[in-house]
């Protein structure tokens, strides 16, 4: 049981004395005692050692004789004439300097110093109790807060109440009628009370007199939602208290808190609140009738009958009996007015028997929740510390903290693992905390649990190498004898046997605490946690942790930086002298200086890698996740474990997220190249065997780690090109930032076309214009064609050798960022297999005379001659910014300009290289003539008369006349249309000027611009097609918000 109170007898009556105790009032250092012979004493308390818990008993003789002659009280005074009949009730007003007492069921008034009488409520005749209430209220006119003091005094059926505003007694007296006599007053704040009846209990508001019923909450039988009866009072059974010799039990009511009060009658109670309402709360389970009850703050108090002389102590939360205390033929209870606030009230109430008083001294609250959790009753120091408030405990939340974890330790030794996690998390306990209770094979080095190894007490081991010396039928008998696990295992049955029948007969008052009991001495399981239990336990600790790291990443980045950072020590607020992460850390309360993102740090790692084992034990499924995503993980624990596992997809990943590259870069390889071994590495997946996997892996690295790209890409590019290839021309980020340069250098020393194969993806695909990059593509071609038998880049097959001749010349027909002088001088003039590609490289330079003299004679094709002079004419013709009107304009200019390689003479060029060929070539009247009829029309007659011999029949030259004829007059006709066209426009837009000169516009004082929005006065202005006038300047700016497009026309505008 709690000892929270220890009693003190501070009065007691002298045996000679023959008095009787009726009433007893505490306030300050004084008690007044009112006795049956109607006299009132006065006494002085004095404070003393015994307001402490007693000491143990080995306490010495000097403190006991020091305790003995300190007095408990001193009796001041007597009044002998107080009253002529017993003192039943005394209560003081003290804002009024009065008392207040009942006797000869009359109240009268006395003076508080002099205890003179200075009046008899007359209207009290016949009072069974009162019931008095001190409050500050504040004037609703004025603002100013006085204290409103009030007086209710039962009278039969009646009430009647009296006020006090500070000193002064207000002349207005209130009567309220009920429907039965009233048994007992409470007051429930400072306007209402709650009255207890026969009846029930009913709910008085003094300002409006309005009187409500206190019901008891509906039973779940009654239907159609029908309210419950009043508490208390006779149910519909008729039964009724008259066959117990009419014996009626006292209804009883205390206040608990600011909004709570406790109502009983017999052993039934309800809780409500303050204006009546019943809640949703157990009945106390009291076993016998309470004489009195009441509320030290925070217990509920019920004085047992006089017969029984006990006093229980409750928790008004969880209604747990928590202290009985032995009083003898006790019979009063009193619990002194809070004068300021109710959570220093009633640590030294009063209990009274007819001739003994005893002061209730109250243990220090630290020392009641410690004695709680050392009996394991956590639920009641939780619910203790709940209801203090924060300024009577030192570190409230901390002792809270540490009693959750306490309890979840006591949880989790008794194999309860949820709710100990469960409560882990709740407190909130420190990882650290929570992972040292498993085995190493979980928690590591920071296990708590020792070895088998470690456990065996040197004392063990002298006693085996001592038996080991012993004969054979001496070693069995020292065999036979029971070590000291196995005693402290009979030890605990016996323990736990006697425990047993004690229970099985337990006291009536304690009937409701031999769960409680039961539930305190379950024995803790001594086996070590391994098997089934360490797997349930870890499962639970996986939810745990999950929790915990979500919260640790809120305040951590990936780099291990927190993502707040923290104030300095000077900018602090007095709360904040901690971060608000401090409880997932480990530290220490004394440390002044502490690296608190440091510490975060260790907590995550410590974290993840907890874990981590967690997984591999539980839900091996969930490893690959957990190292796949950014995670603090320790790279030592992981690796060696992954690695002894077999589970390399996972290690692979994980050294991937650690940036650990070139680690995992070589267990690729190894387990790439592995193919044809079977007696090796059989555990490895398929999915690593081969180059796949590491040409994925080094897809993903950046390229800031080319070196590692390039060291680690040769043996694919070995095994398989085309996959390894993957690593640079894949379209991705990495792949198409990567430092060309090396890359390339790179494919050079392992395989040429590889290098051609990558200058073709970064020119063509990635639109490279480097010319480094263009002149390199077309030496490795050139190189291919050059090789002879016997060289690396020699080609054997025709076919291919063919392609890569149109790659060539295609190539040099679409760049223009190649050395077209050095190119030139690589291409030999007399290999057939390069003459295109040289006229390529001429056309390039600008020498069209020498390129289609390549294509007339060395490769004797017309038609690719005439392809070259439609392809240069009308390129140039498109590039040129302002182009001739019509081909005859052309052909002038053209016979005006003599340049054999200017582009607008490129078919004169051709046509004298067809008639006048260079010695030896004989001249070639066909390609000539098919030329003339074709492009006649782009060849100037002068120029062409002059180059046709004249020996040539005109006859031949027929086709070309009529051609020159025909387009002659097509561009007559196309000028006389467009003439036309011009001229009905011209006389479109004069009859529109002539429409809008007659047009007028008025412009008001008010009137605005569209556009700005104010007014034009005398500014140059415009007026818009739908007759809408603008700014002039604001024209241009505005034709958006005119709703006209960039470039519209101006008609109607003017």
């Amino acid at each position: 049981m709690l000892s929270a109170f220890h009693p003190r007898p501070i009065i007691e009556l002298k045996q000679r004395d023959k008095s009787k105790i009726e009433a007893v009032l505490a306030y300050g250092d004084r008690i007044l005692v009112g006795l049956q012979s109607g006299s009132l004493r006065i006494y002085r308390v004095n404070e003393a050692d015994g307001d402490h818990p007693p000491h143990d008993h080995d306490d010495s003789k000097a403190q006991d004789s020091q305790r003995v002659k300190v007095r408990s009280a001193d009796l001041l005074r007597e009044e002998e004439k107080f009253s002529k009949r017993p003192v039943q009730q005394l209560a003081i007003i003290k804002e009024a300097g009065i008392l207040v007492s009942l006797s000869d069921n009359h109240v009268s008034i006395h003076d508080l110093q002099s205890f003179a009488l200075q009046e008899h409520l007359e209207k009290t005749k016949g009072a069974t109790s009162f019931a008095v209430t001190s409050n500050i209220v504040e004037d609703p006119s004025t603002g100013i807060p006085s204290i409103v003091s009030r007086l209710a005094v039962a009278v039969k059926r009646r009430v009647v109440l009296w006020s006090w505003q500070d000193m002064d007694l207000s002349p207005d007296i209130t009567e309220m009628t009920f429907a039965a006599a009233i048994k007992s007053m409470t007051w429930a704040s400072g306007t209402k009370l709650v009255a207890g009846m026969d009846p029930g209990f009913v709910m008085v508001d003094i300002e409006s007199q309005q009187i409500n019923d206190i019901n008891r909450p509906g039973a779940a039988g009654e239907a159609n939602g029908q309210v419950g009866t009043r508490f208390g009072a006779v149910n519909a059974s008729g039964m009724s208290y008259v066959g117990m010799g009419g014996w009626i039990p006292k209804p009883m009511a205390t206040k608990l808190s600011e909004d709570q009060l406790l109502l009983a009658k017999d052993v039934n109670t309800l809780f409500t609140d303050t204006d009546g309402k019943a809640l949703a709360k157990r009945q106390v389970p009291w076993s016998f009738v309470p004489e009195a009850i009441g509320y030290s703050y925070p217990y509920l108090l019920a004085l047992q009958q006089q017969s029984k002389g006990t006093l229980e102590i409750r928790n008004p939360d969880t209604l747990s009996l928590l202290q009985t205390i032995a009083l003898p033929n006790a019979m009063l209870l009193h619990v002194p007015q809070p004068n300021i606030s109710l959570a220093h009230a009633g640590k030294g109430f009063l209990v009274a028997s007819d001739r003994c008083i005893w002061r209730m001294g109250a243990l220090a609250y630290e020392s009641q929740i410690e004695e709680l959790v050392e009996k394991s009753r956590f639920e009641e120091a939780v619910s203790l510390l709940n209801m203090l408030e924060d300024t009577l405990l030192k570190d409230k939340q901390g002792q809270l903290r540490e009693v959750l974890i306490r309890q979840a330790q006591f949880s989790f030794d008794r194999r309860h693992y949820r709710k100990a996690l469960e409560l882990f998390t709740n407190a909130p306990a420190t990882p650290e905390r929570v992972i040292s209770l498993y085995p190493k094979s979980i928690a590591g080095e920071l296990s708590q649990i020792e070895d088998k190894e470690d456990e065996e007490s040197e004392v063990e081991r002298e006693e085996r190498a001592g038996n080991s010396n012993l004969p054979e039928d001496k070693r069995s008998d020292v065999r036979s004898t029971p070590n000291r696990s196995v005693l402290g295992l009979l030890k605990a049955d016996k323990t736990e046997s006697d425990a047993a029948s004690i229970r099985s007969f337990p006291r009536k008052g304690d009937a409701e605490t031999a769960s409680i009991r039961s539930k305190v001495t379950e024995t803790v399981h001594e086996k070590p946690l391994e098997g089934k239990d360490l797997k349930i336990a870890v499962n639970e600790l996986c939810s745990f942790l999950v929790q915990r790291r979500t919260q640790v990443n809120d305040f951590l980045n990936r780099d291990g930086s927190l993502k707040m950072p923290l104030l300095e020590p000077k900018e602090r607020q007095p709360s904040q002298h901690l971060p608000e992460f401090h409880f997932l850390v480990n530290y220490s309360p004394e440390d002044t200086e502490v690296d608190w993102e440091d510490k975060l740090r260790e907590t995550a790692s410590l974290v993840d890698t907890t874990l981590f084992r967690a997984y591999i034990l539980a839900k091996p499924s969930l490893v690959g996740s957990l190292v796949r995503l950014d995670n603090f993980l320790d790279p030592l624990v992981v690796r060696d474990r992954l690695y002894e596992m077999g589970r390399y997809t996972e290690l692979i990943d994980f050294l991937y997220q650690k940036k650990h590259h070139k680690e995992a870069l070589e267990l690729l390889e190894k387990f790439g190249k592995h193919l044809d071994d079977d007696n090796d590495e059989k555990d490895v997946p398929s999915t690593l065997r081969g180059p796949r996997r590491t040409v994925a892996y080094l897809q993903q690295l950046s390229p800031d780690l080319v070196d590692i790209i390039l060291q680690y890409a040769e043996w694919p590019l070995q095994i398989d090109s085309a996959l390894g290839m993957e690593v640079f021309l894949a379209d991705t980020e990495n792949a198409e930032t990567l430092p060309r340069h090396r890359v390339l250098d790179f494919l050079q020393h392992v395989k040429q076309p590889l290098a051609i194969k990558y200058l073709e993806h970064i020119i063509y695909e990635l639109n490279d214009l480097t010319p480094h990059f263009h002149q390199q593509l077309i030496d490795l071609y050139l190189e291919q064609l050059k090789a002879s038998p016997g060289q690396s880049a020699y080609i054997e097959e025709d076919k291919e050798r063919d392609h890569v001749k149109e790659k060539l010349q295609s190539f040099l027909r679409c760049s223009s960022q190649y050395n077209r002088s050095r190119t030139l001088q690589q291409l030999p003039s007399e290999d057939p297999t390069f003459h295109e590609s040289r006229a390529l490289v001429l056309r390039a330079i600008g020498q069209h005379k020498q390129a289609l003299a390549i294509y007339v004679f060395a490769l004797a094709s017309p038609a690719k001659a005439e392809a070259y002079c439609n392809e240069l004419y009308l390129s140039h013709q498109s590039a040129s910014p302002i182009s001739p009107t019509s081909p005859t304009s052309i052909a002038v200019a053209s016979s005006n300009n003599k340049d054999p390689n200017d582009p607008l003479n490129i078919y004169h060029t051709l046509l004298s290289l067809y008639l006048l060929p260079p010695s030896p070539h004989p001249p070639q009247w066909h390609p000539a003539l098919d030329l003339l009829s074709r492009h006649g029309a782009r060849l100037p007659a002068p120029a062409v008369l002059d180059l046709v011999p004249s020996t040539l029949p005109l006859r031949e030259l027929e086709s070309y006349f009529r051609g020159r004829l025909r387009h002659g007059r097509a561009t007559a006709a196309t000028s006389a249309v467009a003439c036309g066209l011009w001229g009905v426009r011209k006389g479109r837009e004069e009859a529109d000027w002539r429409g809008r000169l007659g047009r007028k516009v008025v412009v008001r004082e008010e009137d605005h611009c569209r556009v700005c929005h104010r007014r034009f006065g005398g500014s140059a202005i415009k007026v818009v097609g739908d007759g809408s006038v603008v700014h002039y300047g604001c024209f241009e700016g505005g034709k958006e918000g005119l709703g006209m497009a960039e470039g519209q026309g101006r008609r109607g505008m003017w």
